[in-house]
C-alpha cells in the first residue's frame, strides 16, 4: 500500500513548535497581511493564515485595500508597514490587480519583514547559501514533508514540473542543495513522461488539472501535488490521484503542500520576531 503524504500531520508538529516558542517570548510575534481586491480565493487564503498565526499566539492583522488601489498607494502602504516597529513580517496577497506591479511591489518590502521570502535579497542569499535567510514557504515546506516521511533526497532523480519563482525554481535548488539530480520540466518540455518516469520524486507544479498520470510516473516514486485549480466546485491537483496513488506516495488536494506552506509562514515570522529583538525572548 502507498503512502498519502498528507501535509497536516507534519504541519501540526511544526505549529506545536511553533506555539511552544511564542508562549516563551515576552512580546508576541505580529503580522501583517496585505489583500487588495476581493478575489474570493484570496480572502480564504488570508482568512486560514491570519487563524493559524493566532492559534499559535501571533498578532495577525488585516490590511485590505479595494480592487481599484494604486501602484503608488500599495507601495506607500508596504513602506509604512516596513517603518512600523510593531509588525514583525508581513505579506502582501497575490495575485494583485492588473493595474500593480506585482515584482515592483515584492521589491519594495524590507528584506528582514519580507516572511513570504520573495525578495531579491532574500532569493539571493537563498542561492548563496546563507543561513539567515527567509525560505519560501512552499518550497521549503515541501523539503519538510519529505523529510517527515522519510524519504531520502541525495543521489535520487528528482523532476520539477514548472519553474516558477515562487515554486519550481527555488524547490529545484533546495533538492540541488540536498544532493538530488534534478531536472525542471516546463511548458516547452518534449515529451514529459520521458522525465518522470525515471524519477524517485516528483513536484507536480505546472498548474494542469491531472497532468501527472499513472502511466508517467515509477513505481513507488513520492509525488508532491502543488497543483490547486478550480475545476466545477472542485479543487483539483495537476496529478491524476484517484489512480497515482495506487502506483506511487502522493500527496492529496486539498491537504497535502496548503497546510505546510501556511505552517512555514508561521514559523519565518516568529524568527523575523527574534532577529528584530536580537535574542529569543
Amino acid at each position: 500500500m502507498y503512502k498519502v503524504l498528507s501535509g497536516k500531520e507534519p504541519a501540526a508538529g511544526i505549529m506545536d513548535n511553533a506555539k511552544n516558542m511564542v508562549a516563551g517570548m515576552k512580546r508576541k510575534p505580529s503580522l501583517a497581511i496585505v489583500l487588495v481586491g476581493g478575489d474570493p480565493a484570496s480572502e480564504i487564503y488570508v482568512r486560514k493564515k491570519m487563524e493559524k498565526a493566532a492559534e499559535v499566539g501571533i498578532h495577525a492583522r488585516l490590511e485590505k485595500l479595494p480592487e481599484g488601489t494604486t501602484e503608488a498607494k500599495l507601495l506607500a502602504l508596504v513602506k509604512k508597514l516596513n517603518s512600523d516597529p510593531t509588525v514583525d513580517g508581513f505579506i502582501v496577497q497575490s495575485p494583485l490587480p492588473k493595474q500593480i506591479d506585482y515584482t515592483r511591489v515584492v521589491e519594495a518590502i524590507e528584506p528582514k519583514k519580507d516572511v513570504d521570502g520573495w525578495t531579491s535579497t532574500n532569493m539571493g542569499r537563498m542561492f548563496l547559501g546563507i543561513s539567515d535567510t527567509f525560505m519560501p514557504a512552499t518550497p521549503i515546506g515541501i523539503i519538510k514533508m519529505l523529510d517527515y516521511y522519510g524519504v531520502p533526497i541525495a543521489g535520487r532523480n528528482a523532476t520539477v514540473i514548472g519553474r516558477g519563482n515562487v515554486v519550481g525554481k527555488p524547490l529545484a535548488f533546495m533538492l540541488l542543495e540536498r544532493h538530488a539530480t534534478v531536472t525542471i520540466c516546463h511548458s516547452k518540455t518534449k515529451n514529459l513522461a520521458e522525465h518522470t518516469k525515471n524519477a524517485d520524486i516528483i513536484i507536480a507544479a505546472a498548474g494542469v488539472p491531472a497532468l501527472v498520470k499513472a502511466d508517467m510516473v515509477k513505481e513507488g516514486a513520492y509525488i508532491i501535488d502543488v497543483g490547486t485549480t478550480k475545476v466545477g466546485e472542485k479543487t483539483v491537483g495537476d496529478v491524476d490521484y484517484a489512480k497515482v496513488i495506487q502506483k506511487a506516495n502522493c500527496s492529496p488536494v486539498p491537504g497535502g503542500v496548503g497546510p505546510m506552506t501556511v505552517a512555514m509562514l508561521i514559523s519565518n515570522v516568529i524568527e523575523a520576531a527574534i532577529r528584530a529583538r536580537g535574542k529569543r525572548g
